[in-house]
């Protein structure tokens, strides 16, 4: 462990962006809180105008040099533009959860109530839909890989399997997989609710209910657990890998009463 960013309202999204690390917190206003990436010293905070109440995900595309933000409620994607500091959004249609952006710089928002995943031009073109296979339910977060194959992974509270699954490039067929029946050995996960990948397209997956970070092959063999439960005040909900750096960003949040609390806070971790 690096270092801890300060306690405050759960953290719904944390990504890195031109030196700067943007988290995103649940509350009326100021969701955005922005912090120098050496220094981890708060910069500044901006408002996200008409953000609905359940807000789900968050990332960066240098490319664009803005931040988008899934909004569940609002059914959209609500797109800062870092410089000029003005904000727009789009429909998505379907309720969106985990978002990413892949290297043609396009946003691919996972739809988990309608196993979809949307691929979204910067400024919310629908470009193409894939639907995936009956038995991937409750799909959370997707990332695609060099190779033009998807990296999902799926499993929700009562589902029969929880898994990381690299899929084929029109999203039919499963290639790879990591995981089955929910609980909490080497080959298994309870709600493995999001991911990220290294240079060299090792996986991280926060394995929510397990509270730990588990790392996997680029095949999706185990590796081992990279952050572990003693690691960790509470559950791990989101993640963000900085290449440059080394660093794994671990979005921590309380969990309270069989729902999520007031708490949430970011553990930073040198890889």
């Amino acid at each position: 462990m690096v270092h801890t960013l300060p306690e405050g309202e759960p953290v719904w999204g944390v990504t890195t962006f031109a030196g700067e690390i943007f988290l995103l917190r649940q509350k009326g206003r100021d969701q955005l809180e922005v912090y120098d990436v050496i220094t981890y010293r708060q910069l500044r905070r901006h408002t996200v105008p008409d953000l609905g109440s359940i807000y789900i995900d968050m990332t960066s595309c240098a490319h664009a040099v803005c931040i988008y933000i899934s909004d569940f409620n609002g059914i959209c994607v609500h797109r800062f533009e870092v410089q000029a500091t003005a904000f727009t959004q789009w429909t998505t249609q379907d309720r969106p959860n985990g978002l990413s952006v892949n290297d043609s710089h396009n946003v691919l928002v996972t739809c988990p109530e309608v196993r979809n995943i949307k691929e979204f031009s910067s400024h919310g073109v629908l470009l193409r839909e894939l639907t995936l296979p009956d038995d991937v339910i409750h799909p959370w977060h997707t990332i695609r890989t060099r190779e033009n194959e998807f990296l999902v992974c799926h499993g929700g509270s009562g589902d029969a399997v929880h898994r990381v699954c690299k899929m084929s490039a029109d999203g039919r067929h499963i290639v790879h997989s990591h995981g089955g029946q929910p609980g909490s050995g080497h080959g298994q996960y309870n709600v493995p609710a999001r991911l990220a990948v290294d240079d060299n397209e090792f996986v991280f997956v926060a394995d929510r209910r397990n509270r730990r970070v588990r790392l996997l092959s680029p095949s999706l063999g185990h590796v081992r657990d990279i952050v572990s439960r003693d690691q960790l005040r509470w559950r791990p909900r989101r993640l963000c890998f900085d290449s440059q750096r080394r660093r794994l960003y671990v979005a921590d949040n309380q969990w309270l009463f069989g729902r999520w609390s007031t708490s949430g806070r970011v553990v930073v971790f040198s890889v």
